[in-house]
Formats: structure tokens, C-alpha cells, sequence
């Protein structure tokens, strides 16, 4: 058991995205089972347009107002409080969360812990790798990184 007050924020900025997380499963020794606390500033994303094969994901919206940016072939969300949304382990569950409110979007991230899992991301036309710890996770992981999908060479060279 764990409460939220209890840990520190971890911040992340990277060039288009930035966020806080506290993760909570982890801090409260779960295993199957990923939950995370996100906030996001106004103007901001956590995380590029993507989707997992491995990793069915939820959301649930806790304060402050965004949009769910889902992948080709599906409208924006509007999200706000008492939003729930699940994103299946496939192309049907693509998604990314941005803060266009005015307020800081506050949020509970939910997943399945497996690996090894593989990571789409569509706008970039590239893919992520986690085998040895799922994404998310805190294990060693003994292969993971992020590619280009044109990088792929031919199984024999």
C-alpha cells in the first residue's frame, strides 16, 4: 500500500513532450499490473502518438481538461474528469493525451506489465523494443531501444 503524497514526482521533458509521474503500482510492489499518476501542464503531452502489442492501457481522467488524440481513422476526445479510456494492445488502441486546457490535466495511467512488448508509434513511422522489463517497468532489460521502421535490414544481412 502506498499513498501518492508519499512519492516524488518524476519529471520528464523530452523535445515535444513533457509530464510528471509518480508510480504507484511500482511503489506499492505490484507486478502484473502498472498504475501511474500523470500530470501535464497546459500546452504539453506526455508521449508521442502511439500503441502497444503487448500492453492493453486505461486512462482515467482525475482533474483538469485535454484531449485524447486517437490513432488514424478516429476523432479527438475531449477529456475531462469521471473520463475513462481503454487503448487495446493493438492499432485499434493508439492514443496520446494533450493538455489544451488551461489547468494541469491530472490523470491515473493503468497497463498490463508484460514483455516482452513492442511499441508502435505511426506519425513517426517508428518502433520501440522492451524485452527484459515492460515499458514502464523498472527490470534490467536486456534489449530495448527505438527505431525508424525504414531502418529494417533484410534477415540475411
Amino acid at each position: 500500500m502506498v499513498n501518492e503524497s508519499d512519492l516524488d514526482w518524476t519529471e520528464h521533458e523530452g523535445a515535444e513532450t513533457a509530464s510528471r509521474r509518480k508510480k504507484l503500482a511500482a511503489a506499492a510492489g505490484g507486478e502484473e499490473v502498472g498504475a501511474s499518476l500523470y500530470e501535464v501542464d497546459p500546452g504539453e503531452r506526455p508521449w508521442p502518438l502511439h500503441y502497444h502489442t503487448g500492453n492493453e492501457e486505461a486512462l482515467y481522467v482525475l482533474a483538469g481538461e485535454g484531449v485524447l488524440r486517437r490513432g488514424e481513422g478516429y476523432d479527438d476526445v475531449p477529456l475531462s474528469p469521471g473520463e475513462y479510456v481503454a487503448c487495446p494492445a493493438d492499432e485499434s488502441g493508439a492514443h496520446q493525451v494533450v493538455n489544451r486546457g488551461e489547468e494541469v490535466l491530472r490523470y491515473l495511467m493503468v497497463s498490463t506489465m508484460n514483455e516482452p512488448d513492442v511499441a508502435v508509434y505511426p506519425e513517426a513511422d517508428g518502433i520501440g523494443v522492451f524485452v527484459g522489463a515492460p515499458p514502464g517497468g523498472d527490470g534490467e532489460r536486456t534489449v530495448s531501444g527505438f527505431w525508424n521502421r525504414g531502418d529494417a535490414v533484410e534477415y540475411w544481412d
